[in-house]
Parts: structure tokens; C-alpha cells; sequence
């Protein structure tokens, strides 16, 4: 059995907020379609580029959240307005609106990453984003900031390789019991970051300086020799 996961994950804390899986037959849009359940005001979401359509854009906007997206190479966005720091205000539409009568605005941000080679959009990179301000959202900032949706392959790295184990399968042979045993390490990831998180604060130190596989044997051995000082 295979099974899809969608996930929302803190870039700060790296604590993966929400989840939803699937059988792989179930795509990767569809899970993510569910979960705006978890998104509010004041938040910003980032999302790679298979994701930008304008329903799932319209389902995590309706939420009042904030979204800052990565634009698939094809996606054509016109330039309405350009702005004092080179981003430019444009439009999406759904493509069962082909008249383009019903336009979501969004803000454009265009660079190249200065590590790639220079070949045609090798290293070129456009975001969208609902901050339309310029002034208080600069483009160099959120360009910044994007750089840190890529921390999510770390907490599947951590949940898959360092905590369930590199040659590990799980040992399920049902598919409720495949899901409960999934949902049982992402607790445990969480109760990890919740404690390196503490951790962080009593030191004063940034979370992103806690090891999280130091914490990790730290916690099996306090459960390896206190039974219950580790709760679930």
C-alpha cells in the first residue's frame, strides 16, 4: 500500500500543523483542497507551483489568510501595474472562465536565484502573492521568505529517515492500520518540535539551532528508562 500525504508545516517551528492522507490514486491537489480548515488571518501560506489554480487560491483566500505561491513556468501573467520594486500587479483566472470575467488580483514577483547556471529560466523563479502593498511587502523580503517553503522536505526527512527509521516499513497490513500508524509518528514529530521549542526558549536560542535527531534519541532514552516521563 502507498499512501499520499498533504501536509501544513510552520516554517518556524518546522511543526507540521495539519495533514490529510490518501490512497496514491488520490492527488496531491485534492488532499491540499482540505486543508484551509486550518488557515486564518493573519497567516501566510506558501505553496510550490503544481498548486496554483484559482479554486484552491479562492479556498485558502476565503479564510483570510494570505498566500505566497510560486507560478508554473507556462502561467502567463499580465502586467497591469508596475510597482517602485519591480513586482507588478496582474490577474488569475479559473479556467472555466475563459471570457476572464471573474479575475482574482494578485502581486507579481520576478527573480533569479544567483547559484544556478545561467541558462534560459534556469534560475528564474516568479511568485504571486494577495500582499499588494509594496511599501510594506517588499518583493526582496517575500522573495526571502519563499526560500523557506523548501524546509518542509526536512520534517518529511525527519518524520521518514530519522525518526521511523531509513529501512523501516510499517508493519500494518490494513490500510486504517497504515493511516493510524502514519498519524501516530506525525504526533510524535510534533510532541519532538513542541519540546525543541521549549528547549529554545530556556536557552534563548533560535529552534533552528536544536537538534532535532539529539532531541529524538533524548526522548527514546527518557522512555527507555523512566516509562511514562515522555508523553504521547
Amino acid at each position: 500500500m502507498q499512501v499520499r500525504m498533504a501536509a501544513l508545516v510552520e516554517v518556524g517551528s518546522h511543526a507540521v500543523l495539519d495533514a490529510e492522507l490518501a490512497g496514491c490514486r488520490t492527488g496531491e491537489v485534492t488532499l491540499v483542497g482540505r486543508l484551509p480548515r486550518s488557515c486564518g488571518p493573519g497567516q501566510l501560506f506558501l505553496a510550490d507551483r503544481e498548486f496554483l489554480g484559482v479554486p484552491l487560491w479562492r479556498a485558502f483566500t476565503a479564510t483570510g489568510a494570505d498566500l505566497l505561491w510560486r507560478v508554473p513556468a507556462n502561467r502567463v501573467l499580465p502586467v497591469h501595474k508596475e510597482l517602485r520594486d519591480g513586482s507588478w500587479l496582474s490577474s488569475i483566472h479559473a479556467n472555466t472562465d475563459p471570457a476572464k470575467r471573474d479575475p482574482d488580483d494578485v502581486r507579481v514577483l520576478a527573480y533569479q536565484l544567483k547559484d544556478t547556471v545561467r541558462t534560459a529560466a534556469a534560475g528564474e523563479y516568479r511568485l504571486v502573492t494577495r500582499l499588494l502593498d509594496a511599501r510594506r511587502h517588499p518583493a526582496r523580503q517575500l522573495a526571502a521568505l519563499y526560500r523557506e517553503r523548501w524546509e518542509i522536505e526536512s520534517v518529511f526527512a525527519e518524520i521518514k529517515t530519522h525518526q521511523r527509521g531509513t529501512k523501516v516499513v510499517l508493519s500494518s497490513k490494513t490500510p486504517d492500520g497504515v493511516l493510524q500508524q502514519i498519524w501516530a509518528h506525525l504526533l510524535v514529530h510534533h510532541a519532538l518540535r513542541e519540546l525543541m521549542l521549549t528547549t529554545a526558549a530556556t536557552r534563548q536560542i533560535d529552534p533552528d539551532r536544536v537538534s532535532f535527531t539529539e532531541t529524538l534519541r533524548s526522548a527514546r532514552r527518557s522512555v527507555t528508562v523512566t516509562s511514562g516521563s515522555f508523553p504521547p
